[in-house]
């Protein structure tokens, strides 16, 4: 296990960094290498959730490597075959479609992009408050597509906030084994809380 090199990267669902950072130091303790990779928005901007040098400082040094913050940084994952597996946690609704319509204009699309070349693993944790709207065509585009997978999800307030979804977390682990096996982990929608 510890020769596994996995790929995590941030985008801005800032309200979901808790989360996702505590799912990175989890694989981190477990024995993975992991390589961090935050998008420019996620790496720059401050909010009520936190401040960006601080989480750049938490997963530096959970990690115990820089940040890859640039398209020029990512760019290299693929040819280089740098990971074997990378997850995008939390997966905005804004990267789900570059990434289902083929833009890369962001580090983070641009290591999927460079990552799924060679045919490995891409496994996508969204939280979107526009999933079973605006991104609902854009994560059906994705459920058909080869290599690439999601954690589970659910909707995170259906009375308050009826086309949200988040995904669960806590989930990433076993979702991402089910990752580098070909297999997407079921269900993938989960009933509400």
């Amino acid at each position: 296990m510890d020769s596994m090199r996995i790929g995590y990267a941030l985008c801005g669902s800032f309200c979901t960094f808790s989360k996702a950072i505590e799912q990175m130091r989890g694989l981190a303790e477990a024995g993975y290498a992991i390589l961090p990779i935050m998008s420019q928005n996620a790496a720059s901007t401050d909010t009520r959730f936190g401040k960006a040098d601080d989480f750049i400082w938490e997963i530096e040094d959970i990690c115990g490597r820089k940040v890859l913050k640039t398209i020029v940084d990512t760019e290299p994952i693929g040819p280089k075959k740098m990971l074997d597996l990378l997850i995008v946690a939390p997966c905005t609704g804004n990267t789900l479609a570059k990434i289902a319509n083929g833009i890369t204009d962001t580090s983070v699309t641009m290591a999927v992009k460079s990552h799924l070349r060679i045919g490995r693993p891409v496994l996508l944790a969204p939280a979107t408050n526009d999933a079973l709207a605006a991104s609902a065509q854009n994560i059906g585009r994705l459920l058909n597509c080869k290599n690439i997978y999601f954690v589970p999800m659910r909707q995170d307030d259906p009375e308050n906030k009826p086309s949200s979804v988040v995904a669960d977390f806590s989930l990433i682990p076993a979702a991402a084994l089910c990752a580098l096996e070909g297999r997407q982990m079921q269900p993938v929608l989960l009933g509400n809380r």
